[in-house]
């Protein structure tokens, strides 16, 4: 017994000093709406529901991401996100790299998004087998 309680006496400790190691999330400033993706009303929604956090300037933080070490993978995450896709700039992006993007949506929408670790702490952001292939079919891609 005396063993379990110094164990968690020391994890206690560790997680108190990660907490020391806390991340800042770079928000960007607010972009020009006119450049955010233009897209019919109930791809939109879906966007909006399930990927914006990650994807777009418009990142709702919940309360435990500023607890370490969650904050440390969210952080990373949304960066990520922001580094591959951006719906809040899709206007910026050049004609060659829209196209690119809306064949990595086709290919990502499939299985790999939303990432099944957001779909856990979200499960409205879940995607069903419909909203899957209505995006697909927006992308205007196929591998056919």
């Amino acid at each position: 017994m005396k063993v379990i309680k110094t164990i968690l006496k020391y994890l206690l400790g560790a997680f108190l000093v990660m907490q020391l190691f806390f991340v800042t999330y770079d928000e960007p400033k607010n972009t020009d709406p006119a450049l955010e993706i233009k897209a019919p009303p109930e791809i939109m929604a879906v966007f909006k529901r399930s990927c914006y956090d990650c994807h777009s300037n418009n990142t709702v933080l919940p309360w435990y991401s500023h607890i370490a070490p969650i904050s440390w993978t969210m952080s990373r995450h949304i960066d990520l996100g922001r580094k591959w896709l951006n719906f809040s700039v899709w206007e910026s992006y050049t004609s060659e790299q829209k196209d690119t993007k809306l064949t990595e949506i086709y290919k990502a929408v499939y299985h790999a998004m939303p990432l099944r670790s957001y779909v856990y702490a979200h499960p409205e952001a879940d995607l069903t087998q419909n909203e899957r292939d209505m995006i697909r079919e927006w992308t205007g891609k196929s591998p056919f």
